[in-house]
């Protein structure tokens, strides 16, 4: 793999990576007070297409990287994994609805797989 697929690997897992963060605030701080009500149109959707677009850029590089390079401890089915649960948490964090405990595992998996992926990635320099 070629040195500006890997920076840009690495860029965009950080970038998902403080994705994954925002959601995780908005979840903990502003979704849970009762005069919040989402704005849709203006805030979920949005954050929502915004991480999708980063995702669908994201997977078939970090897949290609997978096969190529065969990283210890990741596996292609933990970045389809990844992929599914963070489309779910970039909605799901604004909703009273949601889980906390599934949630909070959920971005905590996420998490752990994205920095992975950065770990392995810096080895490999």
């Amino acid at each position: 793999m070629n040195a500006d697929k890997h920076r840009r690997i690495m860029t965009l897992t950080q970038t998902l990576l403080d994705k994954n963060d925002a959601a995780r605030r908005q979840f903990v701080e502003r979704t849970p007070r009762e005069d919040y009500a989402p704005d849709f149109y203006g805030e979920v959707k949005p954050f929502a297409d915004e991480v999708s677009r980063l995702l669908d850029e994201w997977k078939p590089l970090v897949i290609e990287w997978i096969r190529s390079e065969h990283p210890p401890y990741l596996h292609i089915k933990q970045i389809e994994d990844t992929y599914d649960n963070l489309m779910i948490v970039s909605v799901t964090a604004f909703q009273k609805d949601t889980r906390r405990r599934r949630f909070m595992n959920t971005i905590q998996s996420i998490d752990y797989v994205l920095r992975t992926i950065l770990q392995a990635l810096n080895s490999d320099e």
